[in-house]
């Protein structure tokens, strides 16, 4: 008998799109919770549309829809409002993340949802939130993280603005969406209510940037740009050697750990230096140190300092590629690496949940759906409508069921 996950029994309608959304209910149904997207008919979550694209079939929408349900529901029409709400009488969470008002505007708001399932749980995840003078404005994950600091502190002194190499704006965002529903879920035990979380991608830009914001308003220095390296800690950084690069990172309280790298790396004579005697003297030299460690690293591969550095107790490790970590033996060790099955695709391997359980542990629940794929199963089954009355919405394109043909006139 399977295991089930520590969500097993709660239910969630998923009419979020594209990542931030998509990603908050991945994460639920990873942990065991039935997740029903809910799509427009006929083109569904754009998503679908986003390289890579194999056979008309899209890798992006696969990795971030696995294991969920799709149904698809014309939410513009009064019967398809009506059909969605007698949904939420039989749901617990609902995830959005439209820019605020649209639910208002078609007659969706929380508080019309509310009123027919009290215990329901509504995220909203947004650019800016729900209140503020920025909250109408539209803001994918690039301008979230413009907007909320991250790409002032990213990349080298005096160089451009970097986006980091994943979607921080989306992500955040739709990791403290699954926080608070979690924590709606539990509060919800005692108090037998539902709730509104309000989720703004910038805000969670902020949260995760906690040292930064607590320098600048603790010092009134404005943190800058400084590729790989901490602002107080050094050496902690990465560092060129002969076949690729090395990430090593002192830490604070341990001062011989600068002695034993300066004896692993030919460099005795810099403990004596009194310009690199101490963290926050290396931090203030930074300028003259980085120049004569880059050198030092140069001459041995990256395999080679982590042989010689991990027994000296010195922090250390190699910078990945994408292809290096993916064949990783500690990524597999830990399964972070699954196949899943796909109608079109094949097997696939996609990224597993990095949350390990003892007992009820988190997985993947399956393939992602073809759009409206279960809208038949889902009306039939929770709504307790006949396969008649199906076909006639069906034919008003009021619902869609992947068996039919969409009108896309």
């Amino acid at each position: 008998m399977a295991t089930k996950g520590p969500l097993d029994g709660i239910k969630v309608l998923d009419l979020s799109w594209i990542l931030s959304g998509p990603f908050a209910t991945m994460t639920l149904s990873d942990l065991g919770a039935t997740v029903v997207k809910v799509e427009r008919p006929p083109y569904g979550d754009l998503g679908r549309t986003t390289r890579p694209i194999i056979d008309g079939e899209s890798g992006y929408f696969f990795s971030v829809n696995r294991g969920k349900k799709s149904i698809s529901i014309d939410l513009k029409t009064s019967e398809g409002k009506k059909i969605f709400l007698d949904l939420v009488k039989e749901f617990d969470v609902i995830v959005e993340n439209f820019t605020p008002g649209v639910m208002d505007k078609i007659g969706l708001s929380y508080q019309e949802i509310s009123a027919v399932n009290e215990k329901i749980i509504y995220a909203a995840i947004s650019g800016y939130g729900q209140t503020g003078p920025w909250k109408d404005r539209p803001a994918l994950d690039v301008i979230a993280q413009g907007s909320g600091g991250i790409l002032s502190v990213t990349g080298v002194d005096g160089g451009p603005p970097i986006r980091p190499g994943t979607s921080l704006g989306d992500i955040g965002g739709g990791i403290y969406c699954v926080i608070g529903v979690l924590s709606a879920v539990i509060e919800r035990n005692r108090s037998g209510k539902g709730q509104y979380i309000d989720i703004s991608m910038m805000d969670c830009q902020i949260a995760i940037q906690e040292n930064a914001f607590m320098r600048w308003h603790l010092t009134n220095e404005e943190p800058k740009k400084l590729g790989t390296r901490h602002p107080t800690a050094v050496p902690f950084q990465a560092f060129p050697t002969s076949d690729g690069w090395i990430v090593v990172a002192l830490s604070w309280g341990v001062p011989e750990q600068w002695n034993l790298l300066c004896s692993v790396l030919g460099l005795d004579s810099m403990i004596l230096d009194d310009r690199f005697a101490t963290a926050e003297k290396r931090t203030d030299n930074h300028a003259e140190l980085e120049p004569i460690l880059n050198e030092a690293f140069k001459i041995k591969t990256t395999d080679e300092w982590i042989e010689m550095l991990l027994p000296m107790h010195i922090p250390c490790g190699p910078v990945n590629s994408i292809k290096q970590v993916s064949e990783s033996d500690q990524a597999n060790a830990r399964e972070m690496f699954v196949e899943v099955a796909h109608k079109t695709l094949g097997n696939v391997r996609l990224v597993n949940s990095p949350i390990k359980l003892s007992r009820t542990p988190a997985k993947i629940q399956g393939t992602a759906p073809d759009m409206g794929q279960h809208t038949n199963e889902v009306l039939e089954s929770l709504l307790g409508l006949s396969q008649e009355t199906i076909n006639e919405l069906i034919d008003k394109n009021i619902v869609w069921d992947k068996r039919a043909e969409p009108d896309l006139e």
